[in-house]
Formats: C-alpha cells, structure tokens, sequence
C-alpha cells in the first residue's frame, strides 16, 4: 500500500516555540489526572489539530505534545473491530487465523520495535518468526490517525482483506499499552520550524542521500518549481505535511479499504454455491452490526458498497430472463440485507441529511428492474397495535385484497421506514426511563391509551412488526436499555390486545363452535415476517438477561491467547431473572418466553411462495431453539403453563383454539416443545395441549370423515394443494409430534388410546402411519424389559391402518409393511396372528396372504417365538392353511402352489387345494401355472396327478409351426417325458393332445426321437418296462410321425413364399432335419424324394435355391 497522502497544509512559522521539557512526564499511581491530560482528550477526540491552530494564536508545545499524545485511538475494542471476523470461528479452528489474535501474540512475544511517533503519524517495525528452514522477516507498519481513529494504514505485507493485518495490529497494541514508552514528536513541520537555512539545507541533502533512488527525481522536480517565481506551488501558503493531522473539512472516518470489500463481496457472490460463501457474507453482516453497535459511520458505509456488489450480481438478470427463483442462499442473505437497511435508515442519531442520501440510494435501487421482490404476502400498511378493540375475523374479501396488494423490493421496508420518526413525545419517554407509569402523567383512558390499567406504558399507532423494528434498531445502534424499556411496551401492549380478543371470543364463542370453522384472524403471521418481529423482542429480552456478557472473548486484552490446535469448549448461554422495572414479580426472562409462545400460538395464514413457507418453519425453529437455551425454573414452568391455557381458550386468535381458519399454519412444531416442557409437570395440560395441535386443517377440510383419500400413499398430492409447498415437511412434523406422545405415554393406556384416536383422525399418510407403527413397536419392546401390551396393541393398530389404506394401490413398500405386520402380531400373541389371518380379506391381496402372511406365521421361527403348546400351534396351522385355501380359490394363478405347499401335511387341505386347481384349469387357469403345479406335483411324487395336470396344460396350450423358442417348449418336452415313464396307456393318451397343440415340425420329431430311444415304463409308477423301444411306425408313434412329415411340407411351403437368398442355407439345414424325420417311416425315403421333386417344379422360378438342395440331397 502506498504511504498515506497528505491530508493538509501547514504554514511555516517565522521562529521557533518555546519547548516545556516536563511534559508527558509519567503521573504518579493514584494520583488525579492533570487537568492538561483531561483537557486534551477532550480536544484530541472532537477537534482536528487545524481546528485548534486556528482557535488559538499560538499553541504551547507541552500542550501541542498532549493533544498529539491523546489523539491515538485508547481502546482495543476497535482495533479488535477492524481486525477480527464478524462471528465465532468453527469449532476446531480456534482463532489462530484471526488477524487481531495474531497481531496480539506478535506483540506478546516482543516483535514490535523502532516505534516512533511524529505528530499524528504512528511507524514502526515488526518481527515475524518464518517457517521452517525459513528467516525471520521484517515488516514497516505505518498508520494514520486523527481524533482517536486509525484514518489509514499501510505495511509491508501488502496484506489484502478487509481486516487490517496481524502487524498494524500490533503496532497499535503497542501504542495503546504501552503509550508512554513510545518515542513522540511533534509535526515534521515544528521541527522544521526551528531550523535556521543552513540546518535546513543539510537535512533536505542527508535525506536525499539516504534515499536518493526514490526521492531525487521528485526533489528536483519540487526544487524547479520553488525556484519559478509564478509556479502553483509558490502561489500556496505553507506547505504539506503528513504528519499534522487531519483538516476541518476532512471527513473523521475509521480507515475503511472500500475496494477490497467490493472485490470480496463480488468473489464471494460468484461463490454463491457454496456454504463457506454464505457464512463470510453472514460475517461482514455481523460486521456492519458491530460497526453501527458502536456508531461507526463505517457501517452505513460499508453495507452501501455491499448492496452495489449484491445488485450487480449477474445471477440476477440470469434469473429474470429464465424466470426463476433465486436460491434459498442467497435469498436468505438478500433479506439479511433489507433488514440491516431498515435498522440503518430508522437509525435514532442519524443525520437528516445522512438519511437523505440513503433514501436516494435506496429509491434508486428499489426501481432496478434486477432487484428482487420480497418474498411472501406480507402487509406493508397492516393494522397498527390497537389493544381496546379485539379485531374481528377477517372477510374472504379483505383477504382477497390482501392477495392482490401490490408486490414490494426488498428494500420497501427500509424505504417505509425512512418515513418514522423518533421525535414522539410519549415514545421520548418510554425510551427515557423506567420509571415511566400513568402515575406520573395522568390518565389512562382516551382514545389513544398510553397506559394499561396497571399504569404501565404501551406503544400503539403502529403495526407490531413495525415497532418491533424499532427495538431492533435500538439494539443494533448501541441503546440496549431504550431497546428494552420500547420492548416492555410492547409487550404490555400485547398482553392487553391478548385479554381483549379472549373477551371478544367469550361473546361469540357459541356462534363460532356451531360453525365450526373460521375466518383468519391474522393474514400475516409474525413468525417468518421479514423483519422477524418475535426474535427481535426476545433477543432484545434475552440479552438482559445473559449471566455474563456474551462476546468474543477470544478478542479481549487477555494475557496469553491458547495455542492454536486447542480449541475453546462452546460456552452453554446461561440466564437469570432481572427484574422488569415498575413491574412487581415479572424478570425479562418471564417476558422473552411468553413473547415467544405469544408468536408461536397466533393463528395465522400459511404465507405465498415455497420460500417464505420454507422461511415460516426454519423461524419457528430459530425460536424454538433459543427457549431451548433456558433453563426451566418453577416461575417459568408457570408461565408455561399460563400461556397453554391462554391458547386453549384462544379460539380464533390461537392456533390451537378450538376452531381453525382452513389453511392456518398448523401447531406441531410448538406443541412438541410445549409437551416436552409441561409433561413433568402437568401431564394432563401437556396432553390436551399437543392433542388439540394434531390437526392439519386443509387436510380436514379436504378428506372429510369416513373418506380416504383417493390416493393414499402420496404425502397427500401437492397437485391437490398447489399452493402448500410444505405439506409433506408439516405432515413429517405432524407425525414427529404423534410419535413423541406415544413415547411419553408408554405405560398410560388411557392417554394412549386418546394419542391413538387423534392419530387416526388426523394423519393422512400411510407411510407417516407406518412410521409411528414401528416407533410404537420398538418402543413397546425394549431389550431388558417386558413388552408394553397396550402400547403393542397400538402399534398394530396402525400397521392395520395403514393395510387398509394401501390394500389396492401397487407399491413397493407393501411387502415390508405385510411383514412387519406379521411380526409386530407375534409379538402381541397367537391370537393377534390369528385374527389378521380370519380377516385378511381388508388387509392383504392374496399373493400377500398366502405368501407372506400365512407362511410367515407359520414359520419354525414363529412357533418358537410364540412357545405354543400342540393343541395351540395346530389350531394356527389350520387358520394358515384355511387362509391359503381361500386365497387359492380368489387368486387361483398366483395362490395355488403357495397353498399347496402350506397343504402338504394335512391331507384334506391338500386334497382341497388340488380340486380348486382342477376347477381353476376348468375355469381358464393359464397353462404356464398348470406346468408349475404340475411339476411341483411330480416332485411330492405324485406323477399321475403331474400327468393329469400336464394333459390339462396341453389342452390349452398352441404352438405354430414357426415357434421354435415358445417359452412352454421345455414345459411340453417335461410332459412328454412324464407320461413316457408312466407307460404305453398314458403315453397313447397324450400323443392326441400333442398332435393337436403343437405344430412346430422340429419339436415334433424331436419329441418323436425322445419316445423311439427306450422303452416306455408298464404300470402307472413305471416299475417295468416294455423288451424294446416303440417302433416310429407304429401305433401309438406313428400318428406322431405323420404330423410330424405334414408338419415339414407345410412348413417348408409357407418357408419358401417369402424367403430370401441370405435364408437359403438356413432352408436347406432345415431340409436336412426333414429327411431325418421322413426316414423314420418305412417309405420315407420315397417320400422324401416325391417331396424334393414337388419342391424343385412348384418353385423352380428360384434357381440358385434349387440349385443347392440338387447339390445336398441329388
């Protein structure tokens, strides 16, 4: 970086100033201040040194030397500000990176030296240990400052970032703690005055000569131009000097390096995808709220030159012209960033005409065709706080003007907010004292009350996320004590609103529970506002509340930083009740809760847009996760337990009021928090509480009772509702809930049984359904302890449900379910099998039935799990294969080998399960199952009732002459030769059945050759067989073979109408089969050859393929 520019001109005095050789002497310890020190920190901070040349004739020097002395910054706060990152470094990292911690130890370990101090200008070396095998490396540090702030600075690192380096931070540590023992000299340009020419003229040449590479050029330059008379520089009064300190006009700004903020952002953005980019863009945010935590005008000014970057992002204008939405990511950082505008421009201290000229900005940025929309249907002119008048539910017709409101920036809310004052008389006094009350001004009636009936003060005549904004900005602009006297008000302002609508409710009460529905009462939520009204009152709470300060301590003035690979342990936030002033008994931490459940529990619309839901639930999250940081104590057990019963009974205002808007946002989320608090200390509140937050309202209005929805194993279709982009999230935090109840009321049959009912009416999911039937299992079972009967009963019962839901819909996950079904049945006992198995007709398909169900139960596993005695174990195997009959005679093709199978021991069954395969063929049973049956048949050693089936298959089975590869050809070649081996009577019998099913000439003489190559068996199990083979020509083989010679001619002309040369050796190896065939006949060879001649003169037009069967057969 180059040296820091001259900022004014000094004159040259005539003579020299008298010199006050005591001053800066050290006082002694505990001694007061000199009143000389006190008046130059006051001088030194508000005045620049032009200021006080001017004021005064003539400044002594010891007075010259403090002011000079005093004008270097006094708190490493700052230092540390301007050196560190915006939040805490992760876990495991430590802080070692961190500028303001390197620089820290640099100083610890005595890198800093040479310091010297001329006027306001601050230089010194540093230093630094290198690497391994690497030398120490030397670093000059120089820094500018004027009225307690660093104005620039540059090193010789040549560092890049935002934060200033390791080294200038220690070389301003040094000066701040150890400020006496630094060398200090006032302006170059006093010393100078007190030199005569010829001192002069040796100084200028010694420092030419010392430096006369850099120097020479531009000192000849200057010399020229003093000696022409009429040069500019002759015609200007005194001369520069770096070292005398800032000019009136000049602005009285921390050193701010804009062009690497703007190239950082603009790097980071380019990163957008990535998770490390959000978080240091969340960081400079930080930045700019510490910035503007401690009034640095650098805040302002650094979120301007980030919002530039942020507009000028080209995914912007990618987005636009494609139309679609930008990424969660950056929309999240795009409302960070409206938000930290509006605690910038409703800034308390702010200048009118600093305001002025953000506004111009921001008007400027608003009409951009690139800036994006806020997100949602939010109001931007909604109801203002009016505790006297409970609002009544509000009309389809308002709400359709709400949907239609025009679309607002990101940055209409900071615009808006440049239209709020500060200058309210009533507001000036809330913001004043704590000790405001009613019983200092009066009244508390009127049109406009100030006060509620106990005399404290609220804030109406505006809406609540408005005046939370103002808490909010109170907080970032360092005021956290105005921020929490405007937060009480509030409150007080909400409780009264509270108990208006809870009596407004009591008068139509009657009206609203024989409707049984309602209109919205609030169609903007506060939980996921933009200016997320709720966290800001309880950060503002929680903070006051913190048992010791919450920053970064790895930043403080700490004798020794920890070694870099130790990293600090994170500090569990604890808090303790501070009394709320004028109010007896309460603590802010009271109040922070009840704000919170206040925010949680309001009834309220789902907002527009997948974005502002997905922001409604991470919100609720957020909130839920800083209750959680609490400690419950008795006092705020009661204010749980207060606040549950206020919903309860807070109908139409509270989501968990007996009657709901339709598409209101349901209460799981919050309810789980309210069940896990209140369950230990009033079960019952705790039940009622989280069973009346069960219901998902657009889910009800839709599937009326008693009607399933029409496709059951969809989270229930988004198509459906186009407008709830959440649903399935809701439904997983809906059955989240359930399953916490149901574990909580393990061993509580009655609050069981009511978590079960509520389940049943509210849960539309199987697959959510399936879920809890298996939590409830595992939980019903632990590993050392004996089951939970009625929780097992439970489980079961959902597992039923969800059976019943999915019976005719195809899906996958149908076989897991039919299984763990089964076993969550054994669990309970025989006699829950059994029931499922005596009523599987609306539960199970067939296949499931028979393949899963019954053999499942009856597997060696099963019984032995069961531990039945015989009478027991053989009344399950009968309901089995009672059930596996009956699945055979409604799904013959899929259940009869499952029955069969199950049959094998009981002789009736099987005898039963055979007939309905017999009168399943009779009835149009497929011949591919009649073959598998068949076989299996053959295998239990039953080959006549294989053959029986087998003939059965044949009758209605067709294979054409050109079906060589026929997927049933190994199944007939089996068949064959079964009935071979069963002898001579059933071999005569199927040949018909052969001759009439297949005609693929191959597979007949194949099945021909099969029979002639041994002797058929004699008897029906084949024990003896025939002397010899049957004869191809003669009965029952030699019908066989004259279908199959029919078959070959037949085949060989339908063969020969379109065949094509490159089939013509195809042809003729399929002629060659064909007189294999022929030849089994006693006149094959004649035959065959009246065969070939009919073929050479029906098809003598083919020469070349006559020419080759001429060549092969003559």
């Amino acid at each position: 970086m180059e040296p820091p520019a001259a900022k004014r001109s000094r004159g040259c005095p005539a003579g020299p100033e008298e010199r006050d050789a005591g001053a800066g002497a050290a006082r002694g310890r505990g001694r007061p201040e000199a009143l000389l020190d006190l008046s130059a920190k006051r001088v030194a901070e508000s005045w620049a040194f032009e200021q006080v040349e001017e004021r005064f004739s003539r400044v002594p020097e010891p007075v010259q030397k403090r002011i000079v002395f005093w004008s270097f910054p006094r708190s490493e706060r700052e230092i540390c500000m301007y050196s560190s990152l915006g939040y805490p470094p992760p876990e495991g990292e430590h802080d070692a990176r961190v500028p303001f911690t390197r620089g820290l130890h640099l100083l610890q370990s005595g890198a800093v030296d040479r310091v010297l101090q001329v006027g306001f200008h601050l230089s010194g070396n540093i230093r630094e240990p290198g690497g391994p095998g690497e030398p120490e490396r030397l670093y000059h540090v120089s820094i500018s400052f004027d009225r307690c702030k660093i104005t620039s600075v540059s090193c010789g690192c040549d560092n890049r970032d935002l934060f200033y380096c390791a080294h200038v931070v220690a070389l301003s540590l040094h000066r701040i703690r150890h400020a006496r023992q630094v060398e200090l000299r006032l302006p170059i340009s006093e010393t100078l005055s007190q030199m005569n020419r010829d001192q002069l003229q040796k100084f200028v040449q010694y420092l030419i000569s010392a430096h006369h590479t850099e120097v020479l050029p531009t000192a000849q330059r200057l010399a020229d131009e003093i000696l022409l008379l009429g040069s500019e520089i002759n015609l200007v009064h005194g001369a520069p000097d770096p070292t005398a300190g800032a000019g009136i006009e000049d602005a009285n700004c921390w050193h701010l390096d804009e062009e690497q903020i703007q190239e950082q952002v603009k790097q980071l953005l380019s990163n957008g995808g990535y998770y490390g980019a959000s978080q240091q863009l969340r960081s400079m945010f930080s930045k700019v709220r510490e910035m503007l935590r401690m009034r640095d005008s650098n805040g302002a000014r650094m979120l301007i030159l980030m919002t530039e970057q942020f507009l000028q992002d080209p995914r912007l204008a990618l987005w636009r012209q494609q139309g679609t939405g930008m990424t969660d990511k950056c929309r999240q950082l795009w409302d960070e960033l409206g938000a930290l505008w509006v605690c910038v421009v409703l800034s308390p201290h702010c200048k009118p005409e600093e305001r002025a000229g953000w506004l111009q900005l921001l008007s400027r940025w608003d009409k951009l065709d690139v800036c994006p929309l806020e997100e949602g249907n939010y109001s931007f002119d909604g109801s203002s706080l009016q505790p006297t008048v409970a609002p009544s539910p509000g009309s389809e017709e308002e709400e359709a003007v709400a949907a239609t409101s025009p679309r607002y920036t990101v940055f209409g809310r900071a615009l808006l907010a440049g239209e709020l004052h500060w200058n309210d008389a009533h507001l000036q006094r809330i913001l004043a004292s704590d000790s405001y009350s009613s019983s200092l001004t009066g009244s508390v009636g009127g049109d406009k009350p100030t006060f509620d009936p106990q005399g404290r003060p609220l804030w109406l005549g505006e809406p609540f996320p408005t005046a939370c904004a103002r808490v909010d900005t109170l907080r970032a602009h360092g005021y956290p004590r105005q921020a929490l006297r405007l937060a009480s008000a509030i409150v007080n302002t909400l409780r009264l609103q509270q108990r208006h609508q809870l009596e407004s409710y009591k008068q139509q009460k009657k009206e609203l529970l024989q409707k049984g529905s309602t209109c919205i009462t609030n169609t903007e939520g506060w939980v996921g506002h933009p200016l997320d009204p709720i966290g800001c009152l309880c950060r503002a709470l929680l903070e006051a509340c913190r048992m010791e300060e919450e920053t970064l301590t790895l930043y403080s003035a700490a004798p020794a930083p920890s070694p870099p690979d130790t990293s600090p342990e994170k500090r569990k936030v604890a808090y303790q009740h501070v009394p709320v002033p004028g109010s007896p008994g309460e603590s802010y931490l009271v109040v922070a809760l009840e704000v919170v459940l206040l925010g949680l529990g309001q009834q309220r619309a789902l907002p527009e847009g997948l974005y502002a839901q997905d922001k409604v639930v991470r919100n609720e999250e957020q909130l839920l996760a800083l209750l959680e940081e609490v400690q419950l104590d008795e006092r705020l057990v009661q204010v749980l337990r207060k606040q549950a019963g206020l919903l309860l009974e807070g109908g139409p205002f509270s989501g968990f009021g007996e009657v709901l808007f339709r598409e209101s946002v349901p209460m799981h989320t919050c309810a789980r928090y309210l069940f896990t608090a209140l369950l230990p200390h009033d079960p019952d509140l705790a039940y009622r509480l989280a069973l009346r937050a069960m219901r998902l309202p657009v889910l009800e209005t839709a599937f009326p009772a008693g009607e399933p929805p029409p496709n059951p194993l969809d989270s229930i279709m988004s198509n459906r509702f186009p407008r709830w982009f959440i649903l399935g999230h809701l439904e997983t935090r809906q059955c989240e809930l359930a399953s916490t109840m149901l574990t909580a009321a393990k061993g509580d049959p009655k609050w069981l049984h009511a978590v079960l009912g509520s389940i049943q009416q509210n849960i539309h999911s199987p697959a959510l359904l399936f879920k809890l039937a298996q939590d409830a299992c595992k939980t019903a079972t632990p590993v050392s302890t004996p089951p939970d009967t009625t929780l097992l009963g439970i489980a079961l019962e959902l597992g039923l449900q969800v059976m019943r839901m999915t019976l005719n819909v195809m899906t996958w996950r149908r076989r897991e379910m039919v299984r763990w079904l089964v076993s969550c049945a054994t669990e309970i006992g025989p006699q829950a099998l059994i029931n499922i198995m005596q009523n599987w007709y609306s539960l199970f398909t067939p296949v499931e039935a028979a393949t899963i169900v019954a053999v499942t139960g009856t597997t060696q596993a099963t019984l032995l799990r069961l531990q039945l005695d015989t009478p027991r174990r053989e009344e399950l195997w009968a309901c089995a294969r009672t059930l596996a009959l009956q699945c055979a005679m409604k799904d013959p093709q899929n259940c009869a080998l499952p029955a069969l199978t199950l049959c094998e021991k009981n002789h009736s069954a099987f005898e039963a399960a055979y007939q309905i395969v017999l009168d399943a063929a009779a009835g149009g049973l497929g011949h591919a199952h009649l073959f598998t049956v068949a076989r299996y048949m053959e295998h239990r050693g039953l080959p006549l009732r294989a053959y029986k089936l087998a003939t059965l298959a044949l009758a209605q089975l067709s294979i054409a002459f050109n079906q060589d590869s026929h997927p049933a050809v190994n199944d007939v070649l089996w068949a064959c030769s079964l009935s071979h081996s069963l002898g001579r009577h059933e071999l005569s019998a199927i040949v018909p059945l052969i001759i009439r099913s297949i005609h693929c000439a191959p597979m007949l003489s194949d099945i021909l050759r099969r029979w002639t190559l041994s002797a058929p068996g004699l008897g029906p199990l084949g024990a003896r067989r025939a002397a010899k083979p049957l004869g191809a020509d003669r009965a029952p083989l030699c019908q066989l073979l004259d279908a199959a010679v029919t078959a070959y001619i037949t085949t060989s002309h339908s063969r020969l109408t379109h065949i094509s040369p490159r089939h013509y050796g195809d042809f003729i190896e399929f002629l060659g089969k064909a007189r294999e065939t022929f030849l089994l006949a006693p006149d094959g060879h004649l035959q065959f050859a009246q065969f070939l001649e009919n073929l050479k003169q029906t098809y003598k037009g083919k020469k070349k393929l006559m020419l080759l069967v001429r060549e092969r057969f003559g």
